[in-house]
């Protein structure tokens, strides 16, 4: 295959070259490798926008049967997208039926027909989208099913409040809507305030151009300088007027929460309607307790005296904080402000395994002592027992409370070689992972996580497989983290390298399950990982932490070495034992400082001594909170992989979190 791929670079006949590799491919085990010379060709092609050379690069790679011909032919319609016709885009998906590209060119397609507003073409193909994953093509397919004469009210009103910033489709159908009076001002007052919360400048454009130049005028103003804004205001009884200073009231929090809770209370409640002012204080109180302030709670509380009995269409950020604030003061016997504050939830968030878990844990702390009690204790046990798994976060720690130490689930029966063989023969499995393969990874990781779907177990589970026997670990993880019934540990939670992350962490003395779980959450085990702010490699380390590591350990350091798997490994398990050591060995408040820096933990556990769970929940950030937890799950797990005497989530999380002891050490000021 070495030969001919050179054979292929030399050929003056490039047409001919590529049929040959192409038969020479089909005779070809299943996962050999394809030249990355047409896709490397076909990528040069596309950043330079020229379309002669990708259409007939096009032509070459479907004529040669090559494997990644799809992504070729989607690449070069692509690029010709704002110009081509219905007949073209069908021939596509006749081409490439049933494929990954097929149903990418759609979703792009269909935003290209609503910017054209082809509606007819539209309605057409709008019901063949499969993913349906695109929120600006589900508004341009809910105006079309207005302008079909459908009542879509609340359709159209619940998605363009979800909709996170500005884009034609959804700006089309509010428009719309609202000057055929099916929106009303107060809907589009409402998406501002949730615009502004969200700090999303487009989106308050948008909405902010239905009401008018002089309120567009207005949000800039106040966008620009609230506090400035409100300076120059006096009261008024106009609705949109209080909305206005609202609004900026809103963004004052923002930055500065007590600065708004004392112009609040100095000023500006007397001048709101309940219903607004009650906005602005959740906002207070959300921004209160990201910032992990005692006052947050106090704020809510004002908010909700405020609304009374009617109704606020708070957003499910603002309950959720709402919901963390009261935990954190629920140890001091406050346990009905937080089942208050969970119910407020939208159904979603109250039906997952977190809230589930605190309610039940509330009901249990706040049950009436002897038999008035026994109800609702048991009715909280039978909740957390449905919850307990020795899989994730929460299903440990409900286990925790009952006293269980849950075996992991046992290997399932081995797969056939009809269904390996199964696996390796499809299409969008071998595409996927060719594209990984090339360094295709935002492409791969599309094209495998389309082709899963509909799969049962075992089809999922040979998928992982294959992946798995690929070491291409982190979508063996991905496809065997699907399964329902049939759990495969050693797939779900491989152990790569274990002889040397083994001899790594016992050198630098750190536990290796402790190395394995942070390294399947930060990088899956892709060695050549990298971050969006350039960490790199197995444990995602930064370049400067790295060359800092290395010059506190007496170790050599090039450029490189972060991409050398072993350098890697032996500088992230460095840095984590030092954030351990400065922690306390606390696992949670290391791991916390792992992703988003040791000043930031430290400042998170200054505040009242809490529950180590309750620490972990009330993480202002939602990628380290999440982060938090999976590495304190998965090392439990590995902990129980590699035969470790700790089997309890607790015995890796701790009891409590608190501000650190006058008698331990001093925390590094050079650490970061």
């Amino acid at each position: 295959m070495k030969a001919l791929l050179l054979m292929i670079s030399k050929s003056r006949s490039r047409a001919l070259a590529w049929a040959v590799y192409g038969a020479a491919l089909l005779a070809a085990p299943a996962l050999a490798a394809p030249n990355p010379e047409p896709l490397n060709q076909a990528r040069q092609a596309l950043d330079k926008r020229d379309r002669k050379q990708l259409s007939q690069l096009s032509v070459e790679a479907e004529r040669s049967q090559y494997l990644l011909a799809p992504w070729i032919a989607y690449w070069d319609l692509g690029l010709r997208l704002a110009e081509v016709s219905q007949a073209e885009v069908e021939a596509f998906y006749t081409r490439w039926r049933g494929s990954y590209v097929e149903d990418r060119l759609r979703n792009d397609w269909l935003l290209e027909l609503g910017r054209r507003r082809d509606w007819k073409n539209f309605v057409q193909d709008f019901p063949r989208f499969r993913m349906n994953d695109d929120r600006e093509v589900t508004c341009y397919g809910v105006l079309t099913e207005y302008q079909a004469g459908r009542d879509v009210k609340a359709t159209a009103r619940a998605t363009w409040l979800a909709q996170k910033d500005g884009d034609d489709g959804c700006n089309l159908l509010a428009t719309t809507l609202f000057e055929a009076r099916k929106l009303s001002q107060a809907d589009v007052w409402l998406k501002l305030r949730l615009s502004i919360e969200a700090n999303k400048p487009r989106a308050v454009k948008q909405a902010g151009t239905l009401l008018g130049k002089p309120t567009l005028a207005a949000l800039a103003s106040l966008q620009d300088s609230a506090g400035k804004f409100l300076s120059r205001r006096v009261a008024s009884a106009v609705r949109g007027q209080q909305e206005l200073d609202t609004l900026a009231l809103i963004r004052v929090a923002g930055s500065d929460p007590g600065q708004a809770a004392e112009l609040m209370t100095s000023k500006w409640e007397r001048r709101l309607p309940n219903e607004l002012a009650a906005w602005v204080w959740g906002q207070i109180g959300r921004q209160s307790a990201l910032r992990l302030q005692p006052e947050a709670m106090r704020y809510y509380q004002r908010a909700l005296t405020l609304q009374g009995d009617s109704s606020i269409e708070w957003s499910e950020d603002t309950l959720a904080w709402a919901a963390r604030a009261a935990l954190r003061v629920a140890h001091t016997g406050r346990d009905a402000e937080l089942l208050q504050a969970i119910d407020r939830l939208g159904p979603n968030e109250q039906r997952s395994d977190a809230w589930q878990y605190w309610r039940a844990h509330a009901q249990l702390n706040s049950a009436p002592v002897g038999a008035p009690g026994d109800a609702q204790r048991a009715q909280a046990r039978a909740v957390l027992q449905s919850l307990a798994s020795p899989l994730n976060f929460y299903g440990k720690l409900a286990a925790d409370e009952l006293g269980l130490i849950l075996r992991l689930p046992p290997a399932p029966m081995p797969l056939t070689a009809s269904e390996k063989e199964q696996a390796a023969a499809h299409p969008g499995l071998r595409r996927a992972l060719a594209l990984l393969e090339l360094g295709l990874r935002s492409e791969g990781v599309r094209e495998w996580n389309y082709s899963l779907r509909g799969m049962g177990d075992r089809e999922l589970l040979a998928a992982a497989q294959l992946a798995c026997d690929q070491q291409v670990w982190d979508r063996c993880i991905n496809a065997s983290e699907r399964t329902k019934v049939e759990v495969d540990m050693a797939q779900r939670f491989p152990t790569p390298l274990r002889q040397q992350v083994l001899a790594t962490a016992g050198e630098v003395g750190v536990d290796a399950a402790a190395v394995y779980g942070l390294i399947r959450q930060e990088s899956r085990f892709v060695h050549d990982a990298r971050s969006s702010v350039g960490a790199s490699g197995l444990m995602q380390v930064m370049p400067a932490t790295a060359k800092w590591l290395a010059r506190k350990n007496g170790l050599e350091f090039k450029a490189g070495d972060l991409n050398d798997r072993d350098r890697n490994l032996l500088l992230g398990t460095h840095y984590l034992k030092m954030v351990l050591d400065n922690f306390d060995g606390s696992l949670p408040l290391a791991a916390a400082a792992y992703n988003a820096g040791p000043s930031r933990s430290r400042r998170w556990r200054d505040g009242p001594t809490l529950d180590a769970a309750i620490w972990a929940e009330s993480i202002p950030f939602n990628e380290t909170r999440d982060y938090v937890k999976k590495v304190l799950s998965n090392t439990t797990i590995y902990a129980q992989i590699l035969g470790r005497d700790k089997p309890l989530l607790r015995d890796h999380l701790g009891r409590t979190i608190g501000p650190r002891e006058a008698s331990s050490a001093g925390l590094s000021s050079q650490l970061r």
